[in-house]
């Protein structure tokens, strides 16, 4: 990879940090040819930090790494584009992308997703998700099929309030059950595309 490191004076190049699953803009950093060689062969991502003056591993501390999944240049070679997967909150507020305030409006399935995700890699007792996913397979699929059954029921009345908070019961629980299950509600997506294509 032929990246133009000698164009910066401090020999760095901005890495612009995105959620390999969901496409959200996460972070951005700085990179060294010698921080890149070690992001390539440890799959985890690391940056030079200007402040600390030395190489840093994006949750060496926190322990919320960010997996590499691939690396591109820019037009230029003096930027990069990293896709990640991360463990758990990236920005040090504890917000899980440094443009918190960004309206998740147009997104918000995606972002539900990631935040599904992180409940369950956390280790809070209080986490419905989190419970739920210790609960295993069987537990989540029952969820799925309950929630179902009520959103059934609540079809055959008139009462929009109660139609709508079941419907978002099921979608809720399906998501969970679509991540324990090891897949995205992208997949699911590419399914129904494909199909539409035919």
């Amino acid at each position: 990879m032929n990246i133009d490191f000698a164009k910066s004076p401090n020999g760095l190049v901005p890495a612009v940090i995105q959620d390999f699953n969901t496409h959200k803009v996460l972070m951005l950093g700085y990179m060294s040819q010698e921080s890149l060689d070690k992001t390539l062969a440890s799959g985890q991502v690391t940056f030079f930090s200007r402040s600390k003056n030395r190489l840093w591993t994006k949750g060496e501390e926190s322990g919320h790494f960010l997996e590499l999944k691939s690396v591109a240049p820019d037009c230029d070679k003096d930027t990069l584009l990293i896709k990640a997967v991360p463990t758990g909150p990236v920005c040090h507020t504890g917000a899980d992308t440094c443009w918190s305030e960004v309206n998740h409006t147009e997104d918000f399935l995606a972002h539900l997703e990631e935040i599904i995700s992180l409940r369950r890699k956390s280790k809070d007792p209080s986490s419905y998700v989190h419970s739920l996913f210790e609960k295993g397979l069987n537990k989540v699929a029952q969820k799925v099929g309950e929630e179902a059954i009520e959103l059934v029921i609540e079809a055959k009345d008139n009462n929009a309030d109660l139609f709508l908070g079941e419907a978002a019961d099921l979608l809720f629980h399906y998501l969970i059950l679509l991540n324990i299950k090891g897949h995205t509600l992208q997949e699911v997506i590419d399914v129904l595309q494909k199909r539409h294509a035919t």
